[in-house]
Order: structure tokens, then sequence, then C-alpha cells
């Protein structure tokens, strides 16, 4: 197969955990015979300093002429510590999803048996989990009507979903949820919110057309309590922006490791594949970045193509890394630590 994959490094330590997944996404080519033209493009603080502008028109045209995208991360601490900046590397990441059509982001949180006591949950708690989040991503407060009253004194910010923004995510979480236990749970705070109340009457209404799938409905809140009580308990959750912004990142640190947890944006028109965590940039050109959820997020983008088993060959080579301890210092313990490279170079030979 011959893929086209537009390639968004971004800030921090984006470049090089992408440098790491390209590595090991070759060697997944050469081995099963596919052909990998990667197209790098700017995005986040680097456009800005090069361009003006976190995402850049010929960024964006390089995207939808892919097969797919493969991003690092953006953010930077002159524009984290400057509320006033009129532009921001963020600004360019929500561009990029309403422009892509990325309104469903797929969060996977599964644990790996060599690491279960390096959670910060206790192992009878955590093992056996394997849950996806599908958070809406281009509706809700996010993309509300925001601004200030009142000389500056007050500040609002509008949270808005249609029927349809949420039939689309439910359909895709519904299919997904046919594909494992059947089990769907709709998170929101339909006690209070509005918009809360319009998601749980629509995914009610859809539940007719997917007889097979038991549907539960949950407080985000209660939601909040219970993945760090019984995670297991959950398969597929859908969710609004705010609150699957919050609650995926709570799960993600049930496998131990943030640096270890991929994800994928669908929608219309591309699919984009990212790790969860941020740009790190502290850790900028120190060479201890884990490349693990980049990896592994390379690997769901086979998998999307329906190269499963090369995506498989892939999760192989993280497991063995992490059982071989070939692991990058926020996994260590006190044992040696690799550096990004060194852990990309072993995933890329085994392989």
């Amino acid at each position: 197969m011959k893929l086209n994959i537009a390639l968004l490094a971004g800030d921090g330590i984006g470049p090089e955990v992408i440098d790491q997944a390209v590595k090991v996404s070759d060697a997944i080519a050469l081995k099963f015979g596919h052909e990998i033209t990667w197209t790098p493009a700017l995005t986040g603080a680097c456009a800005i300093d090069a361009v003006g502008v976190p995402y850049p028109d010929e960024t964006h045209e390089i995207c939808l002429k892919s097969d797919a995208v493969l991003f690092g991360a953006i953010g930077h601490p002159k524009y984290d510590n400057d509320p006033t900046a009129p532009v921001r590397p963020e600004q360019g990441l929500l561009l990029m999803r309403k422009k892509l059509g990325l309104f469903a982001n797929v969060r996977p949180t599964f644990t790996f048996p060599s690491l279960l006591d390096k959670s910060p949950l206790k192992r009878e708690r955590i093992e056996g989990t394997d849950l996806v989040f599908l958070r809406e991503l281009t509706g809700g407060i996010y993309f509300g009507e925001k601004g200030r009253l009142d000389g500056g004194e007050t500040a609002f910010d509008n949270c808005v979903y249609t029927r349809h923004e949420v039939q689309r995510l439910a359909k895709k979480g519904f299919e997904l949820a046919m594909t494992r236990s059947k089990k769907l749970c709709c998170v929101d705070k339909a006690n209070v919110l509005e918009t809360s109340r319009l998601w749980r009457e629509t995914v009610q209404a859809m539940e007719k057309d997917y007889p097979e799938v038991t549907v539960s409905y949950e407080f985000v809140d209660a939601v909040a309590m219970r993945l760090v009580q019984w995670p297991n308990s959950y398969d597929v959750l859908i969710t609004e922006n705010l609150f699957g912004d919050i609650l995926t990142d709570e799960a993600s640190v049930i496998s131990g490791s943030m640096g270890l947890m991929p994800s994928a944006s669908m929608g219309d028109k591309v699919a984009l594949f990212e790790p969860i965590h941020g740009s790190y940039p502290q850790a900028t050109g120190l060479n201890i970045a884990n490349p693990m959820a980049t990896v592994l997020s390379a690997a769901m983008m086979f998998e999307n193509f329906g190269l499963m088993e090369e995506g498989q060959a892939m999760r192989d080579a993280v497991n063995k890394a992490l059982e071989a301890g070939i692991v990058t210092e926020d996994l260590a313990d006190g044992g040696k630590a690799h550096g990004t490279k060194e852990v990309g170079d072993w995933l890329a030979a085994n392989i």
C-alpha cells in the first residue's frame, strides 16, 4: 500500500517523538512491503514564529491531500505565560479540528501487564482496564461565543450544541460499542445543563437503532469518581468537548504514564493521530521524552487503513520494550533510563 502522510511535528518534544514514530513506521513499511511518503508541515508556536499564524493555509492543504495526519504536540511557555497574546498555538489546534471536520476524538485507555504496579491506582482496581472515550471535538464551550462585559469585570463562555453534532458523535460510539462488548455510557450533566439534556434525549432516541447495545447514562462527576475506583467497569464512553477533555486526561494516568497513551481524531475528510501528552517544553532537546504514545498513535493509523497486522506488530514491539526495560526516564523507576532516540531505535530494530 502507498500512503501519503502529513507530518505535523509541532512544538517542544513534538519533533523528537515524531521522529521516532516515523522511524518505527518506516520499519513496518519495510517489513510489510508498504511505501510511505511523509510531508512535513508547520503548526503551533513554530508556525506563528515562521508565518504569524498557528495553522497556515499551506498546512491545511497538505493535510487535505494526505491519507492521514500524524501530529506531535503544540504549545510554548511564551504563550502560556501571556494571557494577552493575540495569537496562540492552541488556536491552531482548534482551527485544524474545525477545518478538517475532526469532530470525534478517540482516546483509548488500557493497561500494560509489565506496568501494572507503576500506576497510581492499585493493581486490583486497574487490571483488565480497556476502555475508549469518544469526545466531541468541534462544538461546546470551546467554540461558543465568549467575551467580557462590565469593562472586563465579567467574562462569559457559551456552551452550544446542535442535535446533529450529538448524533454524529453518538453514532460512532454505538458503532464502536458493537465491535467491542456492546456497552455504551453517555456522560453528561443533565441534572443541571440544558445542553446535557439535549445529549441525553438524542442518545436515548438512537437506542432503538442499536438494540444489542446496553446504554447507561451517568453524570460527569460520578464518572470522574468511578474512573479511579472501578475503571474496568467501563468500555465505550461518549461525551461533550469540555467533559471529555478533563476525563480523558484523568483516565490517561491509569496506565502509569501519559507518555504511553495514543489517540485519534476522526471526521469527514481525513483522520489525525497524536499522542495525548503536551509539548513538554522543559524537555525539549534533552532526549528524555517518551516516544511510545506517538508510536502507538501511528499503530492506530495503520489499523485505520485496515492494516491490523502492522498495527499489532507495533504494539507488540512496545510491549516487548516495556518488559525488557527499554524505557525513558518517566518509566525507569530508578533503573536504567534510555533516551528517546534509543527507544525508537530499539523498536525499529525489533520490528
